[in-house]
């Protein structure tokens, strides 16, 4: 449920609705756009009366939210949340961002990668420390050791680094090496007590949909992290399981305007993950970028036909730089006034 204040209301009146709600057992989440205030009420609301609320004098409507997320609802926040990554970077509002590097993190090749994504336009460093596979067999990232290397090329570079975190257990690790990108990948999507734990935290979570995850689901995850105060989620479409096999996963780029639409968080596209052919990455950064995506997540590696991981979808140092050209073309087409 959601009330919409009057333009007449003092700040004292606000604070005693917003009491008053409180008091009721429910949370209040207060939004101020350009237009108007807005109060979402998060809880059980079958418990209160809109009529009641609508009666009162500060409120100039009230309307029930059907969509089971309330705190990512655009309903509740009218705009665009800004999530702050540090070193400057700031996702969404209007922004654009490319986050670049390799898959996983392999050792000292990475700072190298990393200079050249950077002198190519990228403003964040990805890679892998702790790697999630399908094979227990396969390489499964170096760990905190791997932390530490990318730690080593963000003070260098100055650049916010983007790691994916796979257990609760980590989350110290995390928050000592000062990691300002946490991302959950699509197979801890809905792995709730994850979602809950860096849910208590400050740092932004960059939140990829699940393997075959409607975008419900993926906003009921961005739902759990939010609910437990950590309100700086970014949401990524990386491509659903679908019959398709060309590519390793079918690339849903009408979530990108669905998510802007449904939803105040800002909206990434992994178009590596997506289409999983290198040949395919630019043509898909490029389409996701035209589609409004607030940034974008690409792979990059010097040497992608002997990369520990995921070779087959990265892209070569001169490739991305290629690529960050295109996509800065379609961005200001994109972005262009018409008259």
């Amino acid at each position: 449920m959601i009330a919409v204040v009057k333009d007449t209301a003092t700040p004292e009146q606000l604070d005693h609705f917003v009491s008053w709600i409180h008091g009721k057992g429910l949370d209040a989440h207060v939004s101020k756009g350009y237009n108007a205030t807005i109060v979402g009420l998060v809880g059980d609301t079958t418990q209160i009366d809109p009529y009641l609320i609508e009666g009162m004098d500060i409120i100039e409507r009230v309307q029930r939210v059907s969509e089971p997320f309330k705190k990512a609802n655009r309903k509740f926040h009218p705009l665009d949340t800004v999530v702050d990554c540090g070193h400057g970077v700031k996702i969404g509002g209007g922004t654009f961002h490319v986050i670049a590097g390799p898959c996983s993190v392999e050792g000292e090749n990475l700072i190298n990668i990393a200079r050249q994504v950077k002198a190519a336009g990228a403003t964040l460093l990805r890679g892998g420390a702790y790697k999630p596979r399908t094979s227990p067999y396969a390489y499964q990232g170096m760990g905190e050791k791997g932390l530490d290397l990318l730690c080593e090329a963000r003070d260098e570079l100055d650049m916010p680094i983007v790691t994916e975190i796979m257990d609760p257990r980590d989350v110290d690790t995390f928050v000592s090496h000062g990691i300002e990108v946490w991302q959950i990948g699509a197979r801890n999507a809905q792995n709730f007590p994850l979602l809950k734990e860096v849910g208590k935290t400050n740092a932004a979570i960059l939140l990829k949909r699940g393997i075959s995850g409607t975008i419900d689901e993926l906003l009921m995850a961005a739902e759990y992290i939010m609910s437990e105060g950590n309100p700086n989620v970014i949401v990524c479409e990386r491509g659903i399981r679908t019959f398709e096999t060309h590519t390793r996963n079918t690339f849903d780029l009408s979530a990108v305007p669905v998510l802007h639409d449904l939803s105040h968080l800002p909206v990434c596209a992994d178009p590596s993950h997506a289409t999983g052919h290198t040949r395919y990455v630019t043509p898909m950064a490029l389409a996701a970028t035209a589609a409004g995506a607030d940034c974008l997540e690409i792979e990059v590696h010097d040497d992608p036909k002997h990369a520990w991981s995921d070779g087959a979808q990265a892209l070569t140092p001169a490739q991305f730089k290629d690529a960050m050209t295109r996509i800065a073309t379609v961005r200001e087409a994109v972005t262009m006034e018409v008259e």
